[in-house]
């Protein structure tokens, strides 16, 4: 600490005209204009060049300055003084302390952190391949705010409440600017669940209740948490005191996502698993290979699609009349993506998506069932691309086909992610010698028994014994 004195000092001198301000909250402008915060600015250039810290810095008439709004709110120096101001004793050395860290201490990795509508249970801890799915406690949330030991962000640690043992997907982001303030709809890239498919598939083919992305946020430990609490969607329960009384308590809505702590080991060994998959397919785009290169396209693909149908489903037959078509769509297109082969003509795609889709299952009760669901999917495709309307059909009949249609997609996921071979072998092509009955027993019966007894999803499919 001694090489940045001047730093603490200025601060320290700083500090202690803040018991001359009024004890409502101040402007920015006000709070520069006290003795020594020239001080505070020219010891930070100092101590941390903007080379080193650069988002510590704003341009202003064409040169650099330490930004104000940095150096004040976002390390909560600020909500320092404003407590000061109110009387509350703070040890404004320690405070000076932590200010001095924020600025100079190591430059920190950011993190996209997607906050999930499901609940999981306290202490979750689950790699994802680069992705790490994680429950905080409200300590653990805190020791990512800048001054963390400090009981000085007493407006963001009660934001901080909505989001306590909220299940968050999490992945460093070194490419991604601190400097500005991302938003959910972030124009530099693609959207959340399509950009970040790779962590949340194997989440959704756990289990087939809803699992959606409620927010963004980007992290940067110990200097930015982009917590902003009217992004995270919240519900009123009623609860009763010790006395017996109703009251309404506002809380995170979690969906119907909801995993048990007894749960929790199969949930970890099923995503261990289909991440280890989805690594091996998507491997394949530096192969030489066409085939490779190809199957770890058209998974992207199908995934991106479910995806951006699960954001527009509200609950398990809710969604808007207008999209429903368009989700019917996103399903097709997905099941296409993985069914089709690149040897394939277009005379009688059709047929063989359904044979392709059926043969992924067990017993001619379930192919027969599969069959006519992608026949059925894919006649409402064709009818809508061509303008046509598709008759006798009610929007509640809309709404179940299209429930089926998304159980089914996740399993033909699922199990093109089981058998896919990580040669340049196709699997179409074994999906239509499993279809004539070549094969069908050992490659794909098997395969999936399994797979399915070793790391089972939350529910074991119907079709699936293990005779």
């Amino acid at each position: 600490m001694s090489k940045h004195s001047p730093l603490h000092d200025a601060v320290l001198s700083w500090l202690q005209h803040a018991g001359n301000l009024s004890p409502t909250p101040q402007s920015i402008g006000v709070l520069t204009l006290l003795p020594h915060w020239g001080d505070v600015a020219r010891a930070v250039t100092n101590a941390a060049p903007r080379g080193e810290h650069p988002d510590l810095y704003t341009k202003v008439d064409g040169g650099w300055i330490p930004n104000s709004q940095t150096l004040l709110v976002v390390s909560g120096l600020a909500e320092a003084a404003r407590l000061i101001a109110h009387g509350v004793p703070l040890a404004v050395s320690d405070v000076a302390d932590s200010f001095v860290t924020f600025c100079t201490g190591p430059a920190k990795v950011p993190e996209r952190w997607l906050l999930l509508n499901g609940d999981f249970p306290q202490g979750t801890r689950i790699l994802l391949g680069r992705y790490t799915l994680q429950t905080f406690t409200a300590d653990e949330l805190s020791q990512t705010l800048p001054m963390p030991a400090l009981n000085v962000l007493e407006r963001r640690n009660h934001d901080l409440g909505v989001i306590t043992g909220a299940p968050f997907l999490h992945i460093l982001d070194p490419d991604r600017k601190v400097t500005r303030r991302p938003t959910w709809f972030d124009f530099t890239g693609p959207r959340a669940e399509a950009q970040h498919w790779q962590g949340l598939l194997p989440l959704m083919l756990w289990d087939n209740e809803l699992l959606r992305v409620d927010s963004v946020f980007t992290v940067v430990r110990g200097r930015r948490f982009d917590l902003n609490p009217r992004a995270v969607p919240t519900t009123i329960r009623m609860y009763e005191d010790r006395y017996g009384r109703e009251e309404e308590v506002e809380v995170r809505d979690t969906g119907d996502f909801h995993v048990a702590a007894a749960a929790l080991p199969a949930l970890a060994a099923f995503c261990t698993a289909i991440s280890a998959k989805i690594d091996l397919v998507m491997a394949g785009v530096n192969h030489e290979g066409p085939i490779p290169r190809e199957r770890a396209r058209r998974l992207e693909r199908a995934a991106r699609h479910l995806l951006a149908a699960y954001q527009r489903t509200y609950d398990d037959y809710g969604v808007w009349e207008v999209d429903a078509d368009e989700l019917l769509l996103d399903y097709v297109v997905a099941l296409e993506s993985l069914l089709r082969s690149p040897n394939d003509q277009r005379r009688g795609i059709t047929s063989s998506l359904q044979s392709r889709a059926s043969a992924l299952f067990l017993g001619n009760a379930h192919q027969d069932q599969v069959r006519a669901l992608v026949r059925a999917a894919y006649d409402a495709r064709s009818r809508y691309v061509h303008g046509q309307e598709i008759k006798n059909q009610t929007e509640q009949k809309k709404l179940e086909e299209l429930q089926r249609l998304r159980l089914l997609t996740l399993q033909v996921i699922l199990r093109w992610l089981v058998l896919t071979p990580t040669d340049t072998g196709d699997l179409a092509a074994l999906l239509d010698e499993a279809a004539r009955g070549t094969g069908r027993k050992r490659y794909i019966d098997q395969s999936l028994r399994d797979f399915f007894t070793a790391t089972p999803p939350r529910g074991r499919p119907t079709d699936i014994t293990t005779a």
